[in-house]
C-alpha cells in the first residue's frame, strides 16, 4: 500500500482561511459562517461531533482573526485540531447563550455566506441577536471555494482513485451469478477498505433491470447469467474522495448490450477529451451528450455528466448544460455518462478527471471496455 501523504499543517489551514475570508470580501460579503461539516474540516482540520444541538461555528472575515466558537466541553478536542494554532477559540458553557457569544464577532448589518449544512436553529439564533444581518448559502455565493485543488490535495485524490481501481480489478474476480446484489456490494466495501479507504460512502450494484436506476440501492435481487451489472463505488481515503463506475456483464453480452456499452464508452471518451482549461463546464456535458444523442439514446441519458469531488464525493463544479463556470487547472470532477433502458438494463462508465495546464488527466486507469464476469 502506498505511503500516506504528509498531514496538512497549521500554515495550510491558515492559508485556506485567509483565502476564504478574502473570497467573501471580493464577493461583497461581510464574511462566512462555517458549521460542522466538510467546509470546517477543510478550513481547520477540526471534525466536531456531527449530531449535536450545541453551537460550533467558525467565523471568517477579511482583516479579522479567525474565531472558532465552541462549547466548553468540546474545546479540548478543538485545541488539538491541526488548524487550531491559526485561529482563536471562543468557548461557551451550557446554560449560556451561544448566539450572544457569536454576535459580537459579526458586522451588525452584514451579509454572510453560510455553509450549506448550517442548522436553521443556529442561523435563526444569530439573526435574533443581529436582525440587520442576512445570509446566503456558500454554494450560491462561493461555489469554487474548495473547487481548485492544490498539489497535496491532488495527491490524495490520485491515491483514492488508484485504490478504487485496485478494488475494480479484484471485484471482477469474484462470482456474480447466483449471488445477491448486497453480497457483491459488501465485497466492494471490503475491498475499498482493504486498499486504504477509511470511509465507504456508496456501493451501487445494479443488476439487470435494476441497472436502469442510476442510484439503485443494492438489494436482494439474485444476479443472473446474462445480466448487465452497473458498479458504482467510492468513499474517502486520506480525507479525499473516490468515485468510479464500470459496467460488467455476467457471461457474454448480446449484440445490443455491447452496442449500448460501446456508445457510453465513446461518450465518456468524448467528455474526457473535451476537458481544457478555460472552457465552460457545460462543454464537457455537451461533448458526452452529443455522442449519445447522435446514437439515438438521448432520452435515456437522464443525469448530468459530472460533479466535483474533494473532501466530499459530490461538490461543485457540475458538468451540466447551463453551468458556465470555466474550468481551471486543479479542478477535479467526474465524467460519467450513462444510458438507462427502463425495465431492461443500464450502462455507466465514470472516471475522475483533473484539469491540467493543457487539458485533463484521468485519476482512474482501469479498462473501460465491457468486462465479462462469471
Amino acid at each position: 500500500m502506498a505511503t500516506a501523504p504528509a498531514p496538512f499543517t497549521a500554515d495550510d489551514y491558515k492559508a485556506r482561511m485567509e483565502r476564504a475570508a478574502q473570497a467573501a470580501a471580493d464577493a461583497g460579503l461581510a464574511g462566512v459562517l462555517i458549521a460542522p461539516g466538510p467546509d470546517m474540516v477543510w478550513l481547520t482540520g477540526y471534525r466536531p461531533p456531527a449530531e449535536t444541538e450545541r453551537l460550533t461555528m467558525l467565523v471568517l472575515a477579511a482583516g479579522q482573526e479567525p474565531v472558532l466558537v465552541v462549547p466548553t466541553l468540546e474545546a479540548p478536542d478543538a485545541e488539538k485540531a491541526a488548524g487550531a494554532p491559526a485561529l482563536t477559540l471562543r468557548d461557551w458553557t451550557d446554560g449560556k447563550d451561544p448566539y450572544a457569544v457569536t454576535a459580537p464577532l459579526l458586522d451588525v448589518d452584514g451579509r454572510f455566506g453560510v455553509s450549506d449544512n448550517t442548522w436553521a436553529l443556529h442561523l435563526l439564533g444569530i439573526q435574533e441577536q443581529l436582525p440587520g444581518t442576512s445570509y446566503t448559502a456558500l454554494t450560491a455565493c462561493l461555489p469554487m471555494l474548495r473547487g481548485v485543488k492544490d498539489a497535496h490535495e491532488l495527491e490524495r485524490l490520485a491515491a483514492a482513485g488508484a485504490a478504487a481501481d485496485a478494488t475494480y480489478e479484484e471485484i471482477k474476480k469474484v462470482r456474480f451469478a447466483g449471488r445477491r446484489e448486497l453480497e457483491v456490494a459488501a465485497d466492494l466495501a471490503d475491498l475499498l477498505r482493504q486498499f486504504g479507504h477509511e470511509q465507504v460512502d456508496f456501493t451501487v450494484v445494479g443488476s439487470g433491470p435494476n441497472g436502469a436506476n442510476p442510484h439503485h440501492e443494492a438489494g436482494d435481487r439474485v444476479i443472473e447469467h446474462g445480466d448487465m451489472v452497473v458498479l458504482d463505488f467510492g468513499g474517502l481515503m486520506h480525507g479525499y474522495g473516490s468515485d468510479t463506475s464500470r459496467t460488467v456483464h455476467v457471461g457474454e453480452p448480446t449484440a445490443e448490450e455491447q452496442k449500448v456499452h460501446d456508445i457510453v464508452r465513446q461518450a465518456q471518451e468524448a467528455g474526457c477529451a473535451a476537458v481544457q482549461p478555460g472552457i465552460a463546464c457545460q462543454e464537457v456535458d455537451r461533448a458526452a451528450r452529443a455522442v449519445i444523442d447522435e446514437a439515438g439514446y438521448g432520452q435515456y441519458f437522464i443525469h448530468r455528466t459530472g460533479h466535483g469531488i474533494g473532501v466530499t464525493t459530490h461538490e461543485p463544479p457540475y458538468m451540466i448544460e447551463g453551468e458556465e463556470q470555466p474550468l481551471v487547472p486543479g479542478m477535479c470532477f467526474s465524467v460519467e455518462p450513462g444510458i438507462y433502458l427502463p425495465g431492461r438494463f443500464g450502462v455507466r462508465i465514470e472516471d475522475i478527471v483533473t484539469v491540467t495546464e493543457d487539458g485533463g488527466r484521468r485519476l482512474n486507469a482501469t479498462a473501460r471496455e465491457l468486462a465479462v464476469v462469471e
